[in-house]
């Protein structure tokens, strides 16, 4: 029996799209459209323009860095 749960940064991603009203695709745009930063200066970003929350601010900076 396989486990296909969601595990990681993405199991984060549905409770993302329904709390703050955008599809990830574009939220990770707008990470890599930022200038070069820090893991958590991205994370603060998120937490201060977009008032989103440590756990899914950090969950889509690390997904988002993941994949350079």
């Amino acid at each position: 029996m396989a486990d296909d749960k969601v595990k990681g940064p993405a199991s984060y991603f549905p409770s993302i799209e329904a709390k703050y009203g955008r599809p990830i695709a574009e939220w990770k745009a707008m990470i890599r459209a930022r200038p070069p930063a820090r893991h958590m200066e991205h994370v603060a970003w998120l937490k201060a323009e977009h008032n989103m929350g440590h756990g899914h601010a950090n969950a889509l900076v690390a997904h988002t860095l993941a994949e350079k």
